[in-house]
């Protein structure tokens, strides 16, 4: 058995419990919200939950490398950007498509760059020497 350092332990623990959330909140919107919302406050719904998955598989993408690289400044980046995004950008089109609350829509785009620094800062991860 591979023994966790604790940079990919952390991560997976992020990515696993993120995953369940947003189960978790997709089935909430499949059984629960789908003759509450309009059309459109699902279809912004949907958004959330989809970045939301995708997030919080590649929080365990993070965890899985650190497993045989070392933790440095850009995987670390990568994963705390990908919860911040998470927490910015789905939380707020969550929020936003139950309440309508729409100046919400105004920080979702920070969520949105949070992710693209998490994956471009993946990519330097590797390749930098």
């Amino acid at each position: 058995m591979i023994a966790l350092n604790s940079t990919a332990r952390l991560y997976l623990a992020i990515g696993a419990v993120n995953t369940a959330l947003a189960v978790i909140l997709g089935a909430f919107a499949a059984h629960a919200l789908k003759a509450k919302l309009d059309e459109n406050m699902l279809a912004i719904y949907h958004t959330a939950n989809e970045y939301h998955f995708y997030h919080a598989i590649g929080l365990l993408i993070v965890g899985v490398i650190a497993i045989s690289l070392p933790a440095n400044f850009w995987l670390k980046l990568s994963g705390w950007s990908m919860l911040g995004g998470i927490l910015i950008f789905c939380v707020s089109l969550y929020i936003l498509s139950i309440t309508n609350l729409r100046w919400l829509g105004m920080i979702t785009p920070i969520g949105g760059l949070l992710f693209i620094i998490a994956w471009l800062s993946l990519f330097i991860n590797f390749i930098k020497k």
